[in-house]
């Protein structure tokens, strides 16, 4: 212990068991949590009662202090009410100062402990002007996206370099035909990173001049967007050489590397491009009903506080579970009032195929991202027909 710290500390032996000699400093300001609670009334009843403390102060109720620290720390349950057998729903406050002032320690009053417990979801956030403003958000969202690839009015198209495997000039071959046929965004699958066949600087460098030589062709704006998920320090070196060799944008999988670590990647001014979140390693918080998270909360409103410009989901009726309500409430989300955070886009994917290219269109409108991949292949014998075919489906409504 230091000079200064022994001759500060000075002990009381005759104070209470919990000491609160200094007076706490708070706004009075509070955020909303809106859980589903499972179980009779009575188990729901406990389980909101046991957030309140447990994404708090996590100590005994009988052992917390009278004054600041119960009447204003701990959860407050502002709302109860029962949805149906078995269902419920809570509305639970905290101070805003709880989060202070970080991405990650909002999630954790959100969803820390309470995650290793059953029956409980998160299904909305309200969160004050105050709160709001501390998140930059998306940098650059729907129209920023619209500006960069000169899409006016239309929803965007997408695909992923696939499959993993092929060598670097491979891969920039492809990136070079989904270019010419007019490809908006043309991601990395988010299962290329460093791979001894697929070192992420050969393929950055490769993959961007490929698409840049296609555009100086057709006078287009195609983006290839490398995934850069990594460690955090490292994800923001590859996000800056990404900005260096003049590639379009990231892709960025949060599940993996951290949504504070994307929202680093975000607010980043010397990379300053535009991310899609991929949802790897994400499905185990949504699927199921019970536990976890709304969709439209984790793709929607938390990827909007974690900087992401569009949010990749499994769209309904590929190979994965979500349901078509489970879909339009990631997009409700994605541009719902957020304080001054930007919309994004939402980007259905997960076995699409041109067929059902025009269903997207009338399900989310035209404010989307429609990521083809392996169907863009099964499609003709032509890629880059098949690529300009893609365009042509998203264009024929606008």
């Amino acid at each position: 212990m230091s000079t200064i710290a022994r001759q500060a500390f000075q002990p009381d032996p005759n104070c209470a068991l919990i000491p609160q000699t200094v007076p706490l400093q708070l706004s009075g300001e509070r955020f909303r949590i809106i859980y589903r609670l499972g179980g009779t009334e009575e188990e729901a009843r406990a389980r909101a009662r046991d957030i309140c403390l447990e994404q708090t102060v996590e100590f005994p109720d009988e052992l917390v202090p009278t004054g600041p620290i119960r009447d204003h720390i701990i959860g407050r349950l502002e709302y109860f009410e029962t949805r149906g057998e078995g269902v419920h729903q809570a509305a639970i406050s905290f101070p805003v100062e709880t989060t202070g002032d970080d991405l990650s320690q909002l999630l954790n009053v959100v969803m820390g402990n309470i995650s290793l417990k059953p029956s409980i979801r998160a299904d909305n956030l309200e969160l004050p002007p105050s709160l709001l403003d501390r998140f930059r958000g998306p940098r650059f969202g729907r129209t920023g996206l619209r500006e960069l690839t000169g899409a006016a009015q239309r929803p965007l198209v997408s695909t992923a370099l696939k499959p993993m495997g092929l060598a670097q000039a491979d891969l920039a071959e492809l990136a070079y035909r989904f270019a010419l046929g007019g490809i908006d965004l043309i991601k990395d699958d988010h299962g290329l990173t460093n791979q001894t066949f697929s070192r992420f600087e050969e393929r950055l460098a490769r993959c961007t001049e490929a698409v840049a030589q296609a555009n100086r062709q057709t006078g287009m704006k195609s983006l290839y967007l490398p995934n850069v998920t990594a460690s955090p320090a490292e994800m923001i070196r590859r996000a800056r050489l990404a900005k260096q060799a003049g590639a379009g944008g990231l892709l960025v999988c949060p599940g993996i590397c951290g949504l504070d670590a994307m929202r680093a990647v975000a607010d980043d001014d010397a990379t300053s491009l535009p991310i899609m979140a991929h949802p790897a390693f994400q499905g185990s918080f949504v699927v199921r009903p019970e536990e976890g998270f709304s969709h439209g909360l984790l793709f929607g409103l938390i990827a909007r506080l974690a900087g992401a410009d569009a949010t990749i989901f499994p769209n309904f009726g590929g190979r994965f579970s979500f349901s078509r309500q489970q879909c339009r409430e990631i997009a409700a989300a994605a541009e719902a009032p957020l304080g001054s955070l930007r919309s994004i886009f939402p980007a259905p994917a997960g076995g699409l195929t041109l067929s059902r290219v025009c269903e997207v269109q009338q399900v989310y409108g035209r404010e989307l991202v429609i990521l083809v991949g392996g169907g863009l292949f099964k499609h003709g014998p032509d890629l880059i027909e098949n690529c300009r075919t893609f365009r042509k489906l998203a264009e024929q409504f606008y």
